[in-house]
């Protein structure tokens, strides 16, 4: 008798696991169809509307997965998962999160033919090793002197994205900010840190444009007569307030007398002229200001000493933006007026407010560092403009990619399909539950050129039943072209990409999914 309840017991555990799997395997599916129409460059966007009525319209996998709504666990690790691809590879964030629900459509129906979850999961971690050593025979090496392979891996990047049309702006402007602050011979890596985006409202995507230097939105803070142009600029980063200081405790102060009154605003006139010509004495005349949340940091007396002074001021300068302008004026943050003096000063050979449609900016040009670059993003709307952002930043990651790992592949679904008909011959040549699981998993790639043609309005099924048959007769780099609506060399058509985009969506899919195999039970804790 105790023996049967003990059976009855194991059996309950096992339908329990069974079924906790299988919820976390539709919930993570479910994250995986939401994106799966954004996959390529006829995949559809996606309009967010957030509770606070903010809008983002875009196609961007990490984009679209953050801004949703997600409470299960395991539909949260594919959020993580497209989150971990955008850190990695920067591109490719669809694409991960689509394979990651393939595979676990595969899953699916190994569990239902009784294979035990530990022996997938380990024959699918094999099956990644062995796609990574396959993609890696295909990849073709890169020099990153080829400008031209660079710009095609870019142009690719953003075929899929809102902006595709301004690839032909966008492309040059990333590839010419990577290579400004790297060296080709001696870098293995890209510090994105060093390119600063800078977003104005108004004019099209097309006056987007790289400054050799600095970018700053807000105008020149000057009263009348003041400089708003100076070259062989000398240039002052502070930290302090130049207005009246403040006591540390509210306190209100009675004046009984008109005396009184002009001797207190004697001595803030004094005291303000006392910094101007502090800051004057040390040989600056551009001065940045950093915001102040206590007090104000200019007041309209100090701004008319500064303009007597032929001081150009540019006031609201971000804490976050602090160390990037250090770093390319090749300046001292000051924190207080006494430390003022030439050494802490930066250059720039010229300084000037420029009129750009409906306000102005302020350009600093001529500025002792090449490892940073600024690139002034120009969009009609706040949309667009969000989204030229997005773009321009991912296409930096992708040449960011091939800085890492110098090797391109095709595009267009050649990659996932040869990867299928290679792991698909390894699975013949295995035998037992490895040979089953590895077949599962070599056809789950076949999702990815089946989603490129169901986006592009073709019919899936007989092309990647041809696309299958290219590879076969040994077309290794024949691959979907969504413009042309058929299957072309894919390479010839310039439609490249980082092998690292690949590798990393491969090997990272792959984990995750077997993580969700290995969980048998959510428990919850108060």
């Amino acid at each position: 008798m105790e023996g049967r309840s003990e059976s009855t017991s194991a059996r309950l555990d096992g339908e329990k696991a069974k079924d906790v799997r299988m919820s976390n395997i539709i919930a993570a599916k479910g994250v995986a169809d939401a994106v799966r129409t954004s996959l390529g460059p006829k995949g559809m966007d996606k309009m967010i509307s957030s509770a606070n009525g903010e809008v983002v319209i875009t196609n961007d996998g990490a984009t679209i997965l953050k801004q949703m709504e997600v409470n299960h666990p395991c539909a949260k690790m594919l959020v993580d998962l497209s989150h971990a691809q955008d850190v990695e590879a920067g591109d490719g964030t669809t694409t991960v999160t689509v394979l990651a629900g393939a595979l676990l459509g595969a899953v699916q129906k190994l569990l239902q033919k009784g294979i035990h979850p530990s022996r997938i999961a380990e024959s699918f971690l094999e099956g990644a090793t062995r796609a990574e050593a396959i993609l890696e025979k295909m990849a073709k090496p890169l020099l990153l002197s080829d400008r031209e392979s660079l710009l095609n891996s870019s142009n690719t990047a953003l075929s899929s994205k809102v902006v595709s049309q301004n690839s032909s702006t966008l492309s040059p402007i990333a590839v010419d900010a990577v290579l400004k602050i790297v060296d080709p011979k001696r870098d293995d890596n890209v510090d994105l840190n060093n390119i600063r985006l800078v977003k104005k409202l108004g004019g099209t995507v097309e006056e987007t444009e790289m400054v050799d230097g600095l970018v700053f939105t807000q105008k020149v803070a000057h009263s009348a007569n003041g400089p708003t142009r100076v070259a062989n600029a000398k240039i002052g980063l502070i930290q302090f307030c130049i207005s009246p200081p403040k006591t540390n405790m509210d306190s209100s102060i009675v004046i009984s007398d008109y005396t009184q009154m002009d001797r207190i605003l004697k001595e803030e006139r004094d005291y303000i002229l006392n910094i101007c010509k502090r800051i004057q004495k040390s040989g600056c005349n551009v001065l940045l200001i950093q915001k102040s949340i206590l007090r104000d940091a200019v007041t309209d007396l100090s701004l008319h000493y500064l303009a007597k002074l032929k001081i150009m001021v540019i006031k609201d300068i971000e804490r976050d933006d602090i160390e990037f302008i250090s770093k390319t004026l090749k300046c001292t943050p000051i924190a207080s007026v006494e430390s003022m003096d030439a050494e802490k000063l930066g250059s720039a050979k010229l300084v000037e407010e420029i009129q750009t449609g409906e306000g102005k900016i302020v350009k600093l040009t001529g500025v002792p560092s090449s490892s940073t670059v600024s690139v002034l993003v120009r969009g009609s709307n706040k949309l667009v403009l969000d989204e030229a952002e997005r773009s321009l930043h991912d296409s930096l990651c992708v040449i960011r990619c091939l800085v890492k790992k110098k090797f391109l592949i095709a595009g267009g679904g050649a990659p996932e399909i040869e990867l299928s008909l290679q792991l698909g011959k390894e699975a013949k040549a295995s035998e037992g539950l490895k040979a089953i699981c590895l077949a599962a998993y070599a056809e789950a790639f076949e999702v990815i050129p089946y989603t490129l043609a169901e986006n592009a309005g073709l019919n899936p099924i007989s092309i990647v039943t041809e696309l299958r048959n290219r590879h076969a007769n040994g077309e290794q780099n024949a691959g979907i072209n969504v413009r042309k609506g058929a299957i072309t060399n894919i390479l010839e058509e310039n439609v490249v990409q980082p092998l690292l985009v690949s590798t990393s969506a491969i090997r990272l899919a792959t984990e995750t999914v077997a993580m969700i195999l290995k969980i048998d039970d959510i428990v919850a804790v108060a």
